[in-house]
Protein backbone atom coordinates (compact mmCIF):
# COMPACT_ATOMS: atom_id res chain seq x y z
CA UNK A 1 0.00 0.00 0.00
CA UNK A 2 1.19 3.50 -0.84
CA UNK A 3 0.95 6.44 1.57
CA UNK A 4 -1.30 8.24 -0.92
CA UNK A 5 -3.71 5.29 -0.86
CA UNK A 6 -3.85 5.36 2.94
CA UNK A 7 -4.46 9.12 2.87
CA UNK A 8 -7.40 8.53 0.53
CA UNK A 9 -8.87 5.98 2.95
CA UNK A 10 -8.55 8.44 5.84
CA UNK A 11 -10.35 11.14 3.87
CA UNK A 12 -13.07 8.66 2.93
CA UNK A 13 -13.58 7.69 6.57
CA UNK A 14 -13.90 11.32 7.69
CA UNK A 15 -16.52 11.97 5.01
CA UNK A 16 -18.40 8.74 5.77
CA UNK A 17 -18.86 9.36 9.50
CA UNK A 18 -19.81 13.04 9.28
CA UNK A 19 -23.56 12.52 8.54
CA UNK A 20 -23.96 10.28 11.61
CA UNK A 21 -23.33 13.33 13.79
CA UNK A 22 -26.60 14.83 12.53
CA UNK A 23 -28.69 13.44 15.37
CA UNK A 24 -29.88 14.33 18.85
CA UNK A 25 -27.46 15.37 21.58
CA UNK A 26 -27.22 11.93 23.16
CA UNK A 27 -26.67 10.27 19.81
CA UNK A 28 -24.02 12.81 18.86
CA UNK A 29 -22.15 12.08 22.10
CA UNK A 30 -22.10 8.35 21.35
CA UNK A 31 -21.12 8.74 17.70
CA UNK A 32 -18.36 11.19 18.62
CA UNK A 33 -17.10 8.64 21.15
CA UNK A 34 -16.59 6.11 18.35
CA UNK A 35 -15.02 8.60 15.96
CA UNK A 36 -12.50 9.59 18.63
CA UNK A 37 -11.94 5.93 19.52
CA UNK A 38 -11.12 5.13 15.91
CA UNK A 39 -8.61 7.96 15.69
CA UNK A 40 -6.99 6.97 19.00
CA UNK A 41 -6.75 3.32 17.91
CA UNK A 42 -4.96 4.54 14.78
CA UNK A 43 -2.54 6.46 17.01
CA UNK A 44 -1.91 3.36 19.14
CA UNK A 45 -1.43 1.30 15.99
CA UNK A 46 1.36 3.64 14.91
CA UNK A 47 3.07 3.09 18.27
CA UNK A 48 2.72 -0.67 17.96
CA UNK A 49 3.99 -0.65 14.38
CA UNK A 50 7.06 1.30 15.45
CA UNK A 51 7.65 -0.70 18.63
CA UNK A 52 7.32 -4.04 16.86
CA UNK A 53 9.43 -2.82 13.92
CA UNK A 54 6.93 -3.34 11.13
CA UNK A 55 7.92 -2.41 7.60
CA UNK A 56 6.44 0.73 6.05
CA UNK A 57 3.97 -1.30 3.99
CA UNK A 58 2.93 -3.37 7.00
CA UNK A 59 2.44 -0.17 9.00
CA UNK A 60 0.14 1.29 6.33
CA UNK A 61 -1.95 -1.90 6.22
CA UNK A 62 -2.13 -1.99 10.03
CA UNK A 63 -3.29 1.64 10.07
CA UNK A 64 -6.04 0.85 7.55
CA UNK A 65 -7.22 -2.03 9.75
CA UNK A 66 -7.38 0.34 12.72
CA UNK A 67 -9.25 2.93 10.65
CA UNK A 68 -11.97 0.46 9.61
CA UNK A 69 -12.16 -1.90 12.58
CA UNK A 70 -15.25 -0.15 14.04
CA UNK A 71 -16.76 1.09 10.80
CA UNK A 72 -19.92 -0.90 11.55
CA UNK A 73 -20.48 0.92 14.84
CA UNK A 74 -22.01 3.97 13.17
CA UNK A 75 -24.76 2.10 11.32
CA UNK A 76 -25.20 -0.09 14.39
CA UNK A 77 -25.92 2.87 16.64
CA UNK A 78 -28.08 4.64 14.07
CA UNK A 79 -30.29 1.56 13.59
CA UNK A 80 -30.38 0.11 17.10
CA UNK A 81 -29.12 2.89 19.45
CA UNK A 82 -26.69 0.48 21.07
CA UNK A 83 -23.09 -0.74 20.81
CA UNK A 84 -24.02 -4.16 22.19
CA UNK A 85 -23.72 -6.70 19.37
CA UNK A 86 -26.06 -9.25 20.96
CA UNK A 87 -28.87 -6.67 20.92
CA UNK A 88 -28.21 -5.58 17.33
CA UNK A 89 -25.71 -7.13 14.91
CA UNK A 90 -22.03 -8.07 14.81
CA UNK A 91 -20.31 -4.73 14.27
CA UNK A 92 -17.25 -6.36 12.67
CA UNK A 93 -19.36 -8.11 10.05
CA UNK A 94 -21.25 -4.86 9.45
CA UNK A 95 -17.92 -3.12 8.89
CA UNK A 96 -16.89 -5.58 6.18
CA UNK A 97 -20.33 -5.33 4.55
CA UNK A 98 -19.99 -1.54 4.41
CA UNK A 99 -16.48 -1.79 2.97
CA UNK A 100 -17.89 -3.97 0.20
CA UNK A 101 -20.97 -1.81 -0.40
CA UNK A 102 -18.88 1.35 -0.60
CA UNK A 103 -16.12 -0.36 -2.59
CA UNK A 104 -13.72 1.55 -0.39
CA UNK A 105 -10.69 -0.71 -0.96
CA UNK A 106 -11.06 -0.92 -4.74
CA UNK A 107 -7.74 0.83 -5.41
CA UNK A 108 -5.81 -1.44 -3.03
CA UNK A 109 -3.99 -4.60 -4.09
CA UNK A 110 -6.39 -7.57 -3.77
CA UNK A 111 -4.06 -9.46 -1.44
CA UNK A 112 -3.91 -6.43 0.86
CA UNK A 113 -7.69 -5.99 0.63
CA UNK A 114 -8.15 -9.48 2.05
CA UNK A 115 -5.63 -8.83 4.82
CA UNK A 116 -7.58 -5.75 5.90
CA UNK A 117 -11.03 -7.30 5.56
CA UNK A 118 -10.21 -10.45 7.51
CA UNK A 119 -8.44 -8.55 10.29
CA UNK A 120 -11.53 -6.34 10.66
CA UNK A 121 -13.92 -9.31 10.45
CA UNK A 122 -12.20 -11.29 13.22
CA UNK A 123 -10.93 -8.54 15.52
CA UNK A 124 -13.77 -8.80 18.04
CA UNK A 125 -13.92 -12.57 18.51
CA UNK A 126 -13.10 -14.03 21.92
CA UNK A 127 -10.65 -16.31 20.09
CA UNK A 128 -9.67 -15.73 16.43
CA UNK A 129 -10.33 -18.69 14.11
CA UNK A 130 -7.58 -21.27 13.69
CA UNK A 131 -7.93 -21.20 9.89
CA UNK A 132 -8.21 -18.01 7.84
CA UNK A 133 -7.86 -17.39 4.11
CA UNK A 134 -5.16 -14.73 4.23
CA UNK A 135 -1.87 -14.32 6.04
CA UNK A 136 -3.46 -11.74 8.32
CA UNK A 137 -2.67 -13.15 11.76
CA UNK A 138 -0.22 -10.27 12.35
CA UNK A 139 -2.92 -7.66 11.73
CA UNK A 140 -5.56 -9.49 13.78
CA UNK A 141 -3.21 -9.54 16.76
CA UNK A 142 -2.22 -5.90 16.26
CA UNK A 143 -5.80 -4.59 16.05
CA UNK A 144 -6.89 -6.66 19.04
CA UNK A 145 -4.11 -5.11 21.13
CA UNK A 146 -4.62 -1.57 19.80
CA UNK A 147 -8.39 -1.77 20.31
CA UNK A 148 -8.01 -2.91 23.91
CA UNK A 149 -5.52 -0.18 24.71
CA UNK A 150 -7.92 2.53 23.63
CA UNK A 151 -11.02 0.91 25.14
CA UNK A 152 -9.13 1.01 28.44
CA UNK A 153 -8.55 4.74 27.89
CA UNK A 154 -12.20 5.36 27.00
CA UNK A 155 -13.55 3.51 30.00
CA UNK A 156 -11.01 4.93 32.46
CA UNK A 157 -11.87 8.48 31.37
CA UNK A 158 -15.59 7.68 31.39
CA UNK A 159 -15.49 6.55 35.02
CA UNK A 160 -13.77 9.78 36.01
CA UNK A 161 -16.52 11.91 34.43
CA UNK A 162 -19.78 13.02 36.08
CA UNK A 163 -22.51 10.49 35.12
CA UNK A 164 -24.52 13.08 33.19
CA UNK A 165 -21.56 13.75 30.87
CA UNK A 166 -20.91 10.13 29.95
CA UNK A 167 -21.73 8.64 26.54
CA UNK A 168 -24.58 6.35 27.54
CA UNK A 169 -23.92 3.52 25.09
CA UNK A 170 -20.34 3.01 26.30
CA UNK A 171 -21.47 0.88 29.25
CA UNK A 172 -23.66 -1.32 27.01
CA UNK A 173 -26.83 -0.55 28.95
CA UNK A 174 -25.58 -2.41 32.03
CA UNK A 175 -26.85 -1.36 35.47
CA UNK A 176 -24.31 0.60 37.52
CA UNK A 177 -24.46 -1.05 40.96
CA UNK A 178 -21.51 0.32 42.99
CA UNK A 179 -21.21 -2.62 45.41
CA UNK A 180 -22.06 -5.46 43.00
CA UNK A 181 -19.70 -7.84 41.21
CA UNK A 182 -20.43 -11.35 39.96
CA UNK A 183 -18.51 -14.23 41.57
CA UNK A 184 -18.18 -15.90 38.16
CA UNK A 185 -16.36 -12.87 36.74
CA UNK A 186 -14.08 -12.51 39.77
CA UNK A 187 -13.16 -16.20 39.63
CA UNK A 188 -12.37 -16.00 35.91
CA UNK A 189 -10.06 -13.04 36.45
CA UNK A 190 -8.41 -14.71 39.46
CA UNK A 191 -7.67 -17.80 37.36
CA UNK A 192 -6.00 -15.76 34.61
CA UNK A 193 -8.89 -16.29 32.18
CA UNK A 194 -10.73 -13.81 30.01
CA UNK A 195 -14.08 -12.84 31.53
CA UNK A 196 -16.79 -13.73 29.04
CA UNK A 197 -19.15 -11.00 27.87
CA UNK A 198 -22.15 -13.28 28.32
CA UNK A 199 -21.40 -13.59 32.06
CA UNK A 200 -21.40 -9.88 32.93
CA UNK A 201 -24.43 -8.47 34.71
CA UNK A 202 -23.39 -4.96 35.79
CA UNK A 203 -20.84 -2.21 35.12
CA UNK A 204 -18.41 -3.61 37.69
CA UNK A 205 -18.41 -6.93 35.83
CA UNK A 206 -17.56 -4.99 32.67
CA UNK A 207 -14.58 -3.49 34.50
CA UNK A 208 -13.45 -6.99 35.50
CA UNK A 209 -13.82 -8.13 31.88
CA UNK A 210 -11.61 -5.26 30.71
CA UNK A 211 -8.99 -5.97 33.36
CA UNK A 212 -8.92 -9.62 32.23
CA UNK A 213 -7.90 -8.46 28.74
CA UNK A 214 -4.42 -7.91 30.17
CA UNK A 215 -4.00 -11.68 29.74
CA UNK A 216 -4.84 -11.43 26.05
CA UNK A 217 -2.19 -9.00 24.79
CA UNK A 218 0.18 -10.30 22.12
CA UNK A 219 2.98 -7.74 21.94
CA UNK A 220 5.66 -6.52 24.32
CA UNK A 221 4.96 -2.96 23.17
CA UNK A 222 1.30 -3.36 24.16
CA UNK A 223 2.14 -4.51 27.67
CA UNK A 224 4.64 -1.66 28.00
CA UNK A 225 2.01 0.90 27.01
CA UNK A 226 -0.52 -0.61 29.40
CA UNK A 227 1.92 -0.41 32.30
CA UNK A 228 2.89 3.17 31.44
CA UNK A 229 -0.72 4.35 31.20
CA UNK A 230 -1.90 2.59 34.40
CA UNK A 231 -5.31 1.77 32.93
CA UNK A 232 -5.74 -1.38 35.04
CA UNK A 233 -5.04 0.53 38.25
CA UNK A 234 -7.52 3.24 37.23
CA UNK A 235 -10.25 0.67 36.58
CA UNK A 236 -9.46 -1.15 39.80
CA UNK A 237 -9.95 2.01 41.86
CA UNK A 238 -13.59 2.04 40.73
CA UNK A 239 -14.28 -1.53 41.94
CA UNK A 240 -15.68 -2.57 45.34
CA UNK A 241 -13.15 -2.94 48.16
CA UNK A 242 -13.13 -6.74 48.39
CA UNK A 243 -10.20 -9.00 49.11
CA UNK A 244 -11.04 -11.44 46.31
CA UNK A 245 -11.24 -8.61 43.76
CA UNK A 246 -7.97 -7.04 44.94
CA UNK A 247 -6.19 -10.39 44.74
CA UNK A 248 -7.45 -11.04 41.21
CA UNK A 249 -6.51 -7.54 40.04
CA UNK A 250 -3.02 -7.82 41.56
CA UNK A 251 -2.43 -11.05 39.62
CA UNK A 252 -3.43 -9.32 36.37
CA UNK A 253 -1.09 -6.39 37.04
CA UNK A 254 1.80 -8.69 37.97
CA UNK A 255 1.31 -10.67 34.76
CA UNK A 256 2.26 -7.60 32.70
CA UNK A 257 5.85 -7.81 33.95
CA UNK A 258 6.39 -11.41 32.86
Amino acid sequence: MEKSQLDTLILWFDKYVEPFLETDDEGKKNIQLKIEHTRKVCDVMELLSSGEKLSENQSFIAYAVALFHDLGRFQQYKRWRTFLDRDSDNHARLAVDIMHEENVLSEIDQTEQLLIEEAVRFHNLLTPPAVIRSNTRLYINLIRDADKLDIWRVFSELLEMPPEERASAATLGLPDLPDAASDECIKALDSGSIVRLDTIKCVNDFKLLQISWSYDLTYTTSRKLLRERSYIERLARALPERADIRRAVAKAINSLST
